[in-house]
């Protein structure tokens, strides 16, 4: 899944690193070699 929009929040389900994005680019972000999720 890509980043869509700004202010979505992402987390890493195993180092627990979260990230909010300030500028969507498209794209998917990794953590850990693993794709991060989005949570809400």
């Amino acid at each position: 899944m890509g980043v869509k929009k700004e202010g979505e929040k992402y987390r890493c389900d195993i180092c627990g690193n979260e990230v909010t994005v300030t500028k969507a680019g498209g794209g998917t972000l990794v953590c850990c070699g693993k794709d991060m999720e989005i949570i809400e």
